[in-house]
């Protein structure tokens, strides 16, 4: 296509929030991406507006980072069977509508596209503005977007694809473009990326850390959630060398990380030289470091939480953030009995790749215990999960689990042995009720 040709196509296909949710069709399910390039809330507001319209539509999002009437249990709950939301990962901003039970699609990262592909008829998402050869990039946001379109438009499932053009959005490099000619529509919306920014660490999340610093060698390829406990141990690598980046999120500390030698990529099977994620969220800093950056890119997710993939690199440190673990080895990071609090993510993805990895450590991140409300200690490690939790990682994958007393090698340990190793690390004062369940139950 010509300079000519691609701003002609382009501009035929503009229009506003407003006409883009009266595309909307009953029964409609509509994929929007995840984090900082999701649709902005004026599309979701201008939907809303208009819910007496249409019937059965599902609204599915991830990683919510910007206010909606979407989150508010009291605007949506009498619209269910109108608008219904349905997301696939939750952050704190959705923890209301968690409560009141909206609905929720069980997922791992890996299989997202596949599922979109299948599930969406209606993909709406950020973008970048299209160069001159009629490509627009995904920004800072892969995951599961650039499968679902394409194998949903292979597959017919898929109705619309709408653009949302933002001119601020930074180019990444990877395999991260569509074409011009896969967008039915585009909305043109120049805003600031949403930055994503936490306060500093507790002094627990700080002693977690130092206990996973002491299992990170030189040379380790490292994969980190989100959380204070991976932000402190990215905060405490100093004096590593020679580190990789595989991972779905970039850590947060990354520019910092590759400016003082710590990650340079060197041992790395693929990707050699190179920092891999699927998404990416931070402060301006972060963002300017990872634009255009051919030592930064993203990727699908079906290929960097690929376990095979994962699993090729030798010191695979896969760590990741957990509500509770029974003493088992049954790890839940999404809910507490049948109440989400957020989703599977790529957890257990990274967990089987890193268990197979050659000297691969599998790493799950919990606070020993927390106070409920009348001030009682509540234990993390549970003789059971509560019913109706589910299981984010099986317990033939649990590996290493850290609290703030120690450290847990379950793997290859029997039920016995696994429950003494939790023990260990469990709330000194909640120990004695635990040996009891223990006893009770695998004795």
């Amino acid at each position: 296509m010509t300079i000519n040709s691609v701003t002609e196509a382009y501009r035929r296909k503009c229009i506003s929030f407003e006409e883009a949710a009266g595309l909307v069709k009953d029964n409609e399910f509509i994929s929007t991406a995840l984090g900082a390039t999701g649709v902005s809330p004026e599309f979701y507001e201008a939907l809303l507006d208009r819910c007496e319209e249409v019937r059965g539509v599902k609204i599915m999002d991830s990683l919510q980072l910007k206010p909606s009437r979407l989150y508010d249990p009291a605007f949506m709950k009498p619209i269910e069977e109108h608008i219904l939301f349905t997301p696939t990962f939750g952050a704190a901003r959705v923890r209301e509508a968690y409560k009141a039970n909206c609905d929720f699609i069980p997922n791992n990262v890996l299989d997202g596209g596949a599922m979109m592909a299948n599930r969406a008829t209606y993909h709406i998402f950020q973008v970048t503005p299209p160069n001159s050869k009629g490509y627009l990039n995904l920004g800072l946001t892969n995951d599961y977007t650039l499968q679902s379109v394409k194998e949903g438009i292979a597959l017919g499932k898929t109705r619309l694809v709408v653009g949302e053009v933002n001119e601020q959005m930074p180019v990444v490099f990877g395999d991260n473009w569509l074409h011009i000619s896969e967008f039915d529509y585009f909305i043109e919306n120049s805003s600031e990326p949403v930055e994503f920014k936490r306060a500093e660490t507790s002094v627990v999340e700080e002693t977690i850390a130092h206990y996973v610093l002491e299992l990170i060698e030189d040379g380790d390829t490292i994969q980190m959630g989100i959380g204070g406990i991976p932000e402190a141990v990215a905060s405490g690598l100093r004096g590593k060398h020679h580190l990789g980046i595989h991972s779905e999120m970039f850590p947060l500390g990354l520019p910092r990380m590759i400016e003082e030698g710590i990650v340079d990529n060197t041992r790395k099977p693929v990707h050699q030289g190179i920092s891999i994620s699927t998404f990416c969220l931070g402060d301006k800093s972060m963002y300017d470091f990872v634009a255009e950056n051919p030592a930064c890119q993203i990727y699908p997710a079906v290929h960097t939480n690929w376990p095979a993939l994962i699993a090729q690199h030798e010191g695979m440190v896969a760590m990741n953030m957990a509500l509770q673990i029974d003493l088992s080895g049954q790890i839940t990071a999404e809910g507490l009995g049948h109440r989400m609090i957020s989703g599977a993510g790529g957890q257990l993805d990274f967990a089987m790749g890193a268990y197979w990895s050659k000297r691969g450590k599998p790493i799950t991140l919990l606070r020993a215990a927390r106070k409920g409300a009348n001030g009682e200690l509540i234990s993390a490690i549970l003789p059971e999960l509560p019913l109706g939790s589910p299981v984010t990682v099986p317990r033939t994958f649990a590996c290493y689990i850290i609290t703030e007393y120690g450290v847990a090698d379950l793997r290859y340990k029997t039920r016995r042995e696994r429950a003494q190793e939790l023990i260990s690390i469990a709330h000194p004062e909640l120990r004695d009720e635990l040996r009891f369940h223990m006893r009770k139950n695998f004795y």
